[in-house]
């Protein structure tokens, strides 16, 4: 059964940066956590869909997705710089630092890009906004 619009679809996967850094992964360890979703309900990103679709069970494939089809490009307007007194005392901010933001949709992860001596600038893009993604993929079930 090859994998098409509505179908759900569970696959194991390694998602990697052009570093070759591996950002995520279906196995950890010694066990595994593969990704299950149904094509056509934008459970994930567009581009990883798109080269989902049409595959058969079992079937293998590695691909890169640009950032226009992962999590979009680097958008200046979502740096933001805010004062040190609304972030926690400990640990102390850091560049580099992940710091997460609930909001109404859920958490959202923030980056101190930036560290002065009042305050920090925070870039609100997605970690891997701007980012080409290269994905192995195993195709493990069709429903």
């Amino acid at each position: 059964m090859k994998a098409e619009n509505n179908k759900k679809v569970t696959l194991e996967y390694e998602g990697r940066l052009e570093t070759g850094e591996i950002f995520d992964s279906s196995k950890h360890g010694d066990h595994s956590h593969p990704l299950t979703f149904t094509i056509g309900k934008n459970e994930v990103i567009p581009g990883f869909e798109k080269n989902v679709i049409g595959m058969d069970i079992n079937e293998e494939k590695e691909f890169t997705i640009n950032p226009e089809d992962a999590y979009g490009l680097v958008d200046e307007k979502l740096f933001q710089e805010v004062p040190l007194s609304v972030l926690p005392p400990e640990p102390k901010p850091q560049k580099g630092m992940t710091l997460i933001m609930p909001t109404p949709q859920g958490n959202i992860p923030l980056t101190i890009e930036e560290v002065k001596d009042k305050s920090v600038v925070l870039n609100l893009n997605h970690p891997l906004a701007g980012k080409k993604l290269i994905f192995k993929i195993k195709l493990t079930a069709v429903e």
